[in-house]
């Protein structure tokens, strides 16, 4: 059996282009005791991925030259060889970006389509929404009251931090990139504030006017200049939860900021980088949670769905761009 596989064709300097990626047929293997066919239904484009493309250390190895990139996939079963899958289970797993695939059972686990969509466990009860909930609840510990500011926050992570700090009782600030996403974060989401930071002239002035009790907690996930307004309304003894850094990864060269850590020690402030493999052990009681929520109505999402496999390439472009709102999602 023959299927497409993306590869990557060449390591990015700055943002990616489609030169970077290559869609090649290859020819699957025969199943073995304890493997299964698959079709891939839905493919998580993540912002992690352009760290992955670079030949450099760090927490997950880089992804080879002429070898498929690999993420996060739903796939239903099309044949199995394992007691622990039957024809027609829906799994999810990390996957290489093919159409079908012959996947090991012990890389993938059932989901329950009766709980949500299954796109859902790529973003709020998969590996966005545990990011989301482990760092805002285990670094940041929101307390009632306490103000919350979210960059990225029309971002797969970033709804949901701020609508779970809703649930906590704090006042929360979204920043994002557009005045559609500003206006979904507030209508949709419930964020008391958010701030459109392309077309604020002085995003420290407004996110003080924002915040008129201070920062608390500010759950960081693009780094940069947005940041360094956000923490220069930093409380004492307030966290930062240190999720992603996306307006910094396709640069060339890394930009000289303010120097923050003056301002971090004066004001005993704690900021922790983490990545959601830290909580793997915790893992089922964050998705009991999240799921009681969705349940609940309490915890909404939105996705941005790209429609077919080969648009990939162009989806995990299209991050670094902004054109997502939620999570963004190619599906097959």
């Amino acid at each position: 059996m023959t299927t497409k596989q993306i590869v990557l064709a060449s390591r990015p300097k700055g943002l990616p282009n489609p030169g970077n990626f290559k869609i090649i047929n290859f020819e699957l293997p025969e199943i073995k005791t304890g493997e299964v066919l698959l079709k891939a239904l839905y493919y998580s484009v993540d912002p992690y991925m352009r760290g992955r493309m670079n030949d450099a250390k760090s927490y997950a190895p880089p992804f080879e030259i002429d070898k498929p990139i690999t993420g996060s996939i739903i796939a239903k079963v099309l044949q199995s060889k394992s007691d622990n899958f039957k024809i027609a289970d829906f799994v999810a797993g990390m996957l290489p970006w093919q159409e079908e695939m012959v996947a090991d059972e012990n890389i993938l686990k059932v989901i329950d389509t009766t709980i949500a969509p299954a796109s859902y466990y790529l973003g709020i009860l998969g590996m966005t929404g545990l990011t989301a909930y482990f760092g805002l609840m285990q670094i940041g510990k929101p307390k009632a009251g306490e103000t919350v500011v979210v960059s990225g926050a029309a971002g797969a992570v970033g709804v949901v931090v701020g609508q779970i700090a809703k649930i906590q009782g704090c006042h929360v600030v979204g920043i994002a990139g557009t005045d559609e996403k500003i206006r979904l974060l507030k209508d949709q989401f419930g964020f008391d504030e958010a701030i459109n930071y392309k077309t604020t002239a002085h995003l420290k002035n407004a996110i003080a006017k924002a915040c008129p009790k201070g920062v608390d907690i500010y759950f960081d996930n693009v780094g940069g200049e947005i940041s360094d307004a956000v923490i220069s309304n930093i409380n004492f003894y307030a966290r930062i939860p240190l999720c992603g850094q996306i307006s910094l990864y396709n640069n060339v060269e890394m930009p000289m900021g303010p120097r923050l850590q003056p301002m971090l020690l004066t004001r005993s402030v704690l900021m922790q980088g983490f990545i959601i493999g830290n909580f793997k052990e915790q893992f089922p009681e964050g998705i009991k949670q999240l799921a009681e929520w969705v349940k609940e109505g309490r915890l909404k999402f939105t996705e941005t769905t790209e429609h077919g496999f080969e648009k990939l390439p162009a989806a995990l472009i299209g991050l670094f761009k902004g054109e997502n709102t939620g999570k963004m999602i190619v599906e097959a």
